[in-house]
């Protein structure tokens, strides 16, 4: 196709270097306004990204443009886009359309543009907007990158509420997905995205607080998702039932909802090989693990925040912390929930620790005493505590009785019991004997039978009896579970 009339000398420079594909420099940097000699229509770059310009045999032709203030709209929506297009240092004064398009490589780097929209946009090579400034909503829904997304450095700002920052939904990226770097405030939705090449995020910031500054609720990603290396996320970070086939980290990142009562990190039903929970400072919000299985956890007792949720949690290796962490890390929820003690002390018995294993059931007991309402079982809760240690100690049990021997025999040596049959028909008396008669709920050695006491030891002797039930009940129930929940 011939040069179309009314170019200016600028756009004929374009179209004359597009056939070879040579780049055409018109300025070092980014115009801030209509400069003379820098001024393209966007118009022109549509004509030649649409096959307007014949190609040169033996080159790749392509749109490259450096320095430019691009006016009018670029749209090849629903277009077939054969040829590269590379945008530096350029200004684009609308927003460009390349919904549901079919494109090679597009590359928009160092340029500023008031959004971008790329909905339903297949391209066989990388979308990059690297150093870019986006004043408004950058659009990806259905996007398929099969050569990446690249986001490095890049600036989005959304002021509007009701918008998103970065709004996709079923985005599709191989290779990788580089978002390093940049500063994104209003929001960022991949919702369904599937990042095949890995998510990596490290020293970007999002900012939405007392919001949602991240939702990537059932994102699928291979190899590794790195919010990780002053990556600070202020507003909620939800990637409810997402899949991490690789490494989940937050090292050295910021957490903060921006409002207490707010998730700060809502990670519930994920599946993940490795959790890296290490941030830089105090997660500020709450968090959710809830219902997630993750292989292997790595986390920081400093960093942990008021509120954690792990009913549901299932792990299989546990690294930092000592066991009074990992009991205080259980035991943050609000609502008490048998399964994360079962789970800790599971992992515990595991490892070949059963001792400590104990100690958690113990824990998970003695927090379910604390949140119980009816005072009669707190009663019993505490008796069987004191006694046995819920059977975890039965020694308890043993301890006791010692010291109500000890005790039995000193009274019953000091005031001995009147006999109550004939001497040829009662058994010889014996203070330790008579003490254990009273004590052991069964009639053992006759003694209780053939002496009474009299005066005050009377009722040290009722107290004996009714102590020994109580010792023999707790021991039972504690030894056997009866009284467990689970």
């Amino acid at each position: 196709m011939t040069e179309p009339p009314g170019l200016s000398e600028t756009e004929r420079r374009l179209w004359t270097a597009f056939p070879t594909g040579a780049r055409v420099v018109l300025g070092d940097d980014r115009p801030a306004g209509p400069e003379p000699g820098r001024i393209v229509r966007a118009e022109v770059i549509r004509q030649l990204l649409l096959g307007g310009c014949e190609p040169r045999e033996g080159f790749v032709p392509a749109v490259r443009l450096v320095g430019a203030y691009i006016i009018g709209r670029l749209d090849v929506s629903g277009g077939t886009v054969e040829h590269e297009l590379r945008l530096e240092h350029c200004r684009l004064v609308e927003q460009p359309d390349f919904s549901n398009a079919r494109a090679r490589q597009l590359r928009l780097s160092d340029c500023r543009m008031p959004g971008f929209d790329g909905g339903g946009l297949q391209a066989d090579g990388y979308l990059s907007l690297s150093r870019s400034v986006i004043d408004g909503e950058l659009r990806l829904p259905r996007a398929q990158l099969l050569g990446g997304l690249r986001m490095n450095g890049t600036e989005i700002t959304v002021t509007d509420p009701a918008k998103w920052a970065v709004f996709s939904g079923g985005l599709v990226v191989e290779v990788g997905t580089f978002i390093r770097d940049a500063r994104i405030t209003g929001g960022m939705r991949l919702v369904g995205a599937r990042m095949n090449g890995g998510l990596f995020m490290e020293g970007t910031a999002l900012r939405n607080p007392g919001r949602l500054a991240l939702d990537a609720q059932n994102m699928i990603v291979e190899d590794a998702a790195e919010f990780s290396r002053g990556f600070t996320a202020l507003g909620t970070v939800r990637l409810r039932s997402a899949r991490i086939n690789g490494i989940l980290s937050f090292s050295r990142a910021v957490l903060d909802s921006g409002d207490p009562g707010r998730m700060a990190l809502h990670a519930s039903h994920i599946y993940a090989d490795e959790l890296i929970l290490m941030p830089e400072r105090k997660i500020e919000g709450r968090v959710s693990l809830s219902y997630s299985r993750i292989n292997l956890i790595m986390d920081l007792p400093a960093t942990w925040p008021d509120e954690l949720y792990l009913n549901g949690l299932s792990y299989e290796i546990l690294r930092g912390g000592t066991f009074r962490d990992r009991l205080n890390w259980v035991s943050r929820d609000k609502m008490f929930h048998l399964q994360p003690y079962e789970q800790l002390a599971a992992w515990y018995h595991g490892m070949g620790h059963d001792d400590l294993a104990r100690k958690v059931q113990l824990a998970k007991l003695r927090t379910r005493r604390r949140h119980l309402a009816n005072p009669i079982g707190k009663a019993w809760g505490h008796l069987l505590d004191w006694t046995v240690g819920y059977g975890y100690r039965p020694w308890l049990a043993f301890g006791w009785f010692a010291v109500l021997v000890s005790v039995g025999t000193a009274v019953f040596s000091a005031n001995r019991p009147q006999p109550l049959k004939p001497p040829d028909e009662r058994p010889d008396y014996h203070a330790l004997v008579y003490t254990l008669d009273l004590l052991i709920p069964i009639d053992t050695f006759g003694q209780q039978q053939a002496f009474d006491p009299s005066g005050w030891s009377r009722w040290v002797a009722y107290a004996l009896v009714a102590t020994g039930w109580i010792l023999a009940t707790a021991l039972i129930a504690g030894v056997t579970r009866v009284l467990r929940p689970n």
